[in-house]
């Protein structure tokens, strides 16, 4: 891929937009909402579990639909612009990256958002279903036998770059590019759930389901 003025135009609409949409984070407008902030309930984790857990299933539903829709649209987006450029390059996963980034540090809500946990598993469901569809038949299984949400998040994290190099090399394609986007996507999710990890450890993770306390 040559980086012409246009391919580097076409990389700077695809972050710079998928930055600010990923800056939409919906926990936060739901709470906004209510003239309240999630920030100040249990985790202070803005989203979709914290959700959950302070205002219910009907705003965590909200929530979710919410911040895997900014993301489809984010990626959906991207791909049809370097496609009509003529770009040989997957724009999916700097905008499935930049979205996450948002989600986490939004721009519009002072740069305090959330763990980036629902935005990773929608980046694999939008970036490959195959791997999305592996990842998550052991995050589903997982989370309802542990009910700890943050260990399947940690270890579905860990798995995506893994598989994404599995899957890509059965179909044929390039794997370089993907590998190194989906091991940055899986190591922010992993850093920002740093304390949930040293909690795991000292067994004293949150359950799903279950106030924090």
């Amino acid at each position: 891929m040559i980086l012409d003025s246009q391919t580097i135009l076409a990389f700077a609409i695809v972050c710079i937009g998928s930055y600010l949409l990923g800056s939409l984070n919906f926990a936060l407008i739901i709470s906004r909402t209510k003239r309240d902030d999630i920030r100040k309930y249990g985790s202070g984790n803005a989203g979709m579990t914290n959700v959950l857990r302070t205002y219910g299933k009907r705003d965590a539903v909200l929530t979710t639909i919410g911040d895997f829709g900014k993301l489809i649209v984010a990626v959906l987006f991207s791909r049809w612009l370097f496609a009509q450029w003529g770009i040989p390059f997957d724009a999916g996963y700097p905008a499935g990256l930049m979205v996450l980034l948002g989600h986490i540090y939004p721009l519009f809500f002072g740069f305090r958002g959330g763990k980036g946990a629902m935005t990773g598993i929608g980046v694999m469901f939008v970036l490959n279903p195959l791997v999305f569809a592996i990842v998550l038949g052991v995050f589903i299984p997982l989370t309802f036998v542990t009910k700890i949400v943050s260990l399947s998040s940690v270890l579905g994290a860990i798995a995506f770059p893994i598989v994404t190099c599995m899957v890509n090399h059965f179909q044929g394609k390039p794997l370089l590019a993907d590998a190194i986007f989906s091991v940055i996507i899986g190591g922010i999710v992993i850093l920002k759930h740093k304390e949930n990890i040293k909690r795991l450890l000292n067994g004293t993770a949150n359950k799903f389901g279950s106030q924090k306390k």
